[in-house]
C-alpha cells in the first residue's frame, strides 16, 4: 500500500466520477453485442438477413434483427462492432527545462520554446 492520502485521493476521485453520472441522470450503457445492450438491425431481404445472422453468430455478439422489407436497411450497430473507434493518443507536451526535441542539445525554453 502506498501513500495513504495519495490512495484516498484516488478512491475520492472515483467516488466522485460515480456520482457525477448519477447527478447528471448519465448511466452507464453496457458494452454493444451483449445479453444487457443487444445489437439491433433492420435488413430487406431474407439473403441479407442470413448472411447478417451469420456474422453476428461468427463472432458470438448477441443480437436483434427484423426482416422489414418497406424499410431501409440499417445495419449502423453491426458496422460500429466491426470497426471500432480507437482512442486517440496524445503526445506528452514538451516541459520547458527539457532538451529541445530540435536536436541542438539547449533546453527548450532557450532554443525553439521561446
Amino acid at each position: 500500500m502506498g501513500n495513504r492520502i495519495t490512495d484516498i485521493g484516488t478512491l475520492r476521485s472515483i467516488v466522485d466520477g460515480e456520482n457525477r453520472l448519477r447527478a447528471s441522470g448519465l448511466k452507464r450503457t453496457p458494452k454493444l453485442g451483449t445479453e444487457k445492450n443487444p445489437a439491433r438491425v433492420h435488413v430487406r431481404t431474407q439473403k441479407r438477413f442470413k448472411e447478417i445472422t451469420a456474422r453476428f453468430q461468427e463472432k458470438g455478439w448477441k443480437f436483434k434483427i427484423e426482416l422489414e422489407p418497406d424499410k431501409p436497411e440499417d445495419i449502423t450497430d453491426l458496422e460500429r462492432l466491426l470497426n471500432p473507434v480507437k482512442p486517440i493518443k496524445v503526445e506528452q507536451k514538451l516541459g520547458r527545462n527539457e532538451p529541445c526535441s530540435c536536436g541542438s542539445g539547449k533546453k527548450y525554453k532557450n532554443c525553439c520554446g521561446r
